[in-house]
């Protein structure tokens, strides 16, 4: 399974995600779940990174968990992506809910 986890600031600003697993929907390289998270979880972070220009803790590791933090004083500049993003696994989720689950968390 696929977990999401979303993570807040105290003052409720998006600061950042971190995903790990795999959907076990297909096999690996025919796995249209673990796809599309991984492609839109890079697509936000290049984003942010490359084309916004925000410094970030950007780390995978060998197993494909992603954990992506942004300064809070950038989270207004990234909110609109971030919670892009957070869309999407969501209705991912609700598309397919024994694959992929998302949370919530204050850091």
């Amino acid at each position: 399974m696929i977990k999401a986890t979303f993570y807040y600031s105290k003052n409720g600003a998006l600061t950042g995600f971190n995903i790990k697993g795999h959907s076990g929907y297909a096999e690996s390289g025919s796995d249209i779940i673990c796809a599309s998270v991984s492609s839109a979880a890079y697509m936000v972070a290049n984003t942010i990174m490359e084309i916004m220009g925000v410094k970030a803790d950007a780390r995978v590791d060998d197993s494909g968990e992603m954990t992506f933090i942004i300064p809070e004083e950038s989270a207004d500049k990234t909110n609109d992506i971030l919670q892009g993003l957070k869309l999407h696994i969501n209705e991912l989720s609700l598309q397919y809910p024994k694959n992929v689950t998302i949370t919530t968390t204050e850091v």
